[in-house]
């Protein structure tokens, strides 16, 4: 039956250890003297004492009551104890938190995210992957994850996200392609092969490719990979054209190729599930990386 006990039960309790009457203590909960004593015929029926009697002073514990009062003021004096989330001191915080991100995420955020954890966390330990927007709910559910750095297009339902700032395209290719004088017309970019980016989720379609479909022109898209990295790996190495993040650029080896006009831009968000909201790490880290993402607009 002691399981049954609440926290309420437990308040009251003490209360009435301190005050020694019933009126007394329900002015100290703020309740009424009926619901403290609802309250404690509750308690007396789950603990199968009466724990307090009438006296010409007041209310007196039995001999129970007296056994069990140090174990009710000690689980009173570990509930006050509890830390509040936002109470805990960054640098006092000794754990591990996991980052899952773009490879542009995590070279235009996640840099500088690490130096200034180690300044202001330095207990804390750092983990990056990349990311999988396949698992990305279940492994923050779980807890494997506590954020993700990536493009809103690529956040799945479930999760809560912060916009930090807006990237935008740039045309590249292993070797130019105007003498820079004049942009490309889309209906020649459109002859040369496509190389698209697709991370987390492996496809061809690419994030322009409803924007060229809405030009009235089709792109051929040849080749697609997981990373922006590895993306400008091959464009050195081929005659594939892609869009970039500028943010990426200016890259050895690769040139930009000046259009007409460009495919709209993505936005970068932090995404994180709801469980943590209330984390003072995943709080801290949120104000800082949207800090940075305005201080770069």
């Amino acid at each position: 039956m002691i399981e049954k006990l609440e926290l309420n039960h437990l308040r009251m309790l003490g209360a009435l250890y301190e005050k020694g009457s019933v009126s007394a203590a329900a002015e100290v909960l703020g309740l009424s003297q009926q619901a403290v004593s609802l309250q404690l015929k509750r308690v007396r029926e789950i603990l199968g004492d009466l724990l307090f009697v009438r006296t010409g002073q007041g209310m007196a514990p039995t001999a129970y009551g007296q056994l069990i009062q140090p174990h009710v003021q000690q689980l009173l004096a570990m509930v006050r104890a509890l830390p509040m989330p936002t109470s805990i001191p960054l640098e006092s915080i000794e754990r591990s938190f996991s980052i899952s991100a773009t490879d542009h995420a995590q070279r235009i955020i996640v840099g500088e995210l690490l130096r200034a954890l180690r300044r202001v966390a330095p207990r804390v330990k750092v983990k990056v992957s990349n990311i999988e927007s396949a698992s990305l709910v279940r492994r923050m559910q779980h807890g494997e994850i506590d954020m993700a750095f990536t493009s809103n297009g690529y956040v799945p339902e479930g999760l809560l996200t912060t916009p930090l700032f807006t990237e935008r395209y740039v045309c590249v290719a292993g070797r130019p392609l105007t003498d820079g004088s004049q942009p490309l017309p889309l209906e020649s970019l459109v002859a040369y092969d496509f190389l698209v980016v697709s991370p987390g989720v492996p496809g061809f379609d690419g994030s322009a490719g409803g924007w060229f479909a809405q030009q009235g022109l089709q792109r051929r898209v040849v080749a697609s990979v997981p990373s922006f990295f590895m993306a400008m790996e091959y464009l050195r190495r081929s005659d594939m054209v892609a869009f970039l993040p500028s943010r990426l650029l200016p890259c050895d080896g690769l040139f930009e190729v000046p259009l007409e006009k460009y495919p709209p831009g993505f936005q970068v968000v932090a995404a994180y599930h709801p469980s943590v909201a209330s984390d003072s790490l995943l709080g801290w880290v949120l104000d800082y990386v949207r800090a940075q993402g305005a201080a770069a607009r």
